[in-house]
């Protein structure tokens, strides 16, 4: 990693809402995220927590129904000619984005690459479209680059690739393609949204790889949002576990996975399976994320959190600090509060970890 390390996307106090025939659903609640050039950020949390609208927000691709209640989106990109520039993503127009974000400097691998794909166009045209919007380079010129992105992202055979249509393609193949597009105007961000949900395991392992190597190569930036935090240990150097649209802990790989601390994430780490594990049956978290319509007095996890205090109800905890890197919303950081242990199995499971990344000599 540099010494000097250049800040690409600041969101700081990120606060949306949606408006729905059932009334506001509060989404998103005070999001802080940071992302530094070349690194990968992890989002991690259960269906409906907000990772995809804030995402999406910094993308400036909010449904309609969106109401930003307040926060700043900065993000930094460098022009062809080397000047570097910020912009404030949540001041700009949907049109002043697509032309100059959208695709060219901020691009989304989505999850399932069946609906990423028009069914009624070629794959070699989907590629060369985004290359035609934005670069206005010649059809000869967008046609080799993107049978060079095809190589690139490991299809064979790529010229005769271009005249195939998605649904002749193997799952595998068609995200491939959903790479090689999201790719294709050298982006200087990547997100990658549960990239790998619909493929099977020995794909997915390579879909992982391919997108390492690329920014590897490449230098870009890359946030995957996921629930999956096998994923995640493959891939991220820093991880925001969101819980009911709040960030609730963030810190290195090494932090959240080695020494986690607020019980949400000790519930996700307990919940991944695990060959060696003393239980019967998988961990699950006990109950269901709550309905975002009707705003919960204080911490949002108490109802499902075993070891949840009497301020829990009355008072949303402060992000309480642990290093300089590792954060956790959470009271029972609060000096005042009573000694609680993570859960027995956890704890045996992460000195298993620890044992393992020893032996492949990798950080987890």
């Amino acid at each position: 990693m540099a010494e000097k390390k250049e800040k690409i996307l600041e969101i700081r106090d990120l606060d949306i809402s949606f408006k729905t025939t059932a009334g506001l659903v509060h989404a998103i609640r005070s999001v802080d995220i940071d992302l530094w050039k070349g690194e990968t950020v992890a989002i991690v949390g259960e269906s409906g927590s907000g990772k995809s609208v804030t995402m999406k927000a910094a993308m400036g691709i909010l449904a309609k129904n969106a109401i930003v209640n307040q926060g700043s989106i900065r993000f930094s990109y460098r022009h062809e000619n080397g000047e570097n520039e910020t912009v404030e993503i949540l001041s700009k127009d949907k049109n002043w984005i697509r032309r100059h974000i959208n695709g060219k400097r901020i691009s989304m691998v989505f999850q399932d690459p069946m609906t990423s794909l028009d069914p009624t166009m070629t794959i070699g045209k989907q590629i060369m479209e985004g290359m035609l919007w934005h670069f206005k380079m010649s059809k000869q010129e967008a046609y080799a680059r993107a049978v060079k992105l095809l190589q690139e992202v490991g299809i064979t055979d790529a010229e005769a690739r271009m005249k195939n249509y998605p649904h002749q393609l193997s799952g595998g193949m068609r995200q491939r393609v959903v790479i090689a597009i999201a790719l294709s105007c050298n982006p200087d961000l990547l997100i990658c949204d549960e990239p790998t949900t619909a493929l099977d395991v020995t794909i997915q392992a390579k879909i992982l790889e391919l997108i390492k190597k690329i920014q590897l190569e490449r230098g870009i930036s890359v946030i995957y949002i996921t629930h999956d935090l096998g994923v995640v240990a493959k891939v991220a150097d820093y991880v925001n576990v969101m819980y009911a649209g709040k960030i609730v802990e963030k810190g290195t790989i090494n932090e959240i996975f080695y020494d986690p601390r607020h019980p949400y994430t000790w519930g996700l780490l307990s919940a991944m399976p695990d060959l060696d594990t003393n239980d019967d049956r998988l961990y699950a978290i006990p109950g269901s994320p709550p309905n975002l319509l009707h705003e919960k007095e204080g911490d949002a996890f108490a109802p499902r959190n075993k070891y949840a205090l009497l301020v829990d109800d009355k008072a949303q905890p402060p992000m309480f600090r642990i290093s300089d890197s590792h954060y956790a919303a959470t009271w029972l950081l609060d000096p005042r509060a009573p000694k609680v242990e993570m859960p027995a199995e956890l704890k045996s499971r992460i000195e298993r970890m620890k044992k393992g990344a020893e032996i492949d000599g990798s950080q987890l």
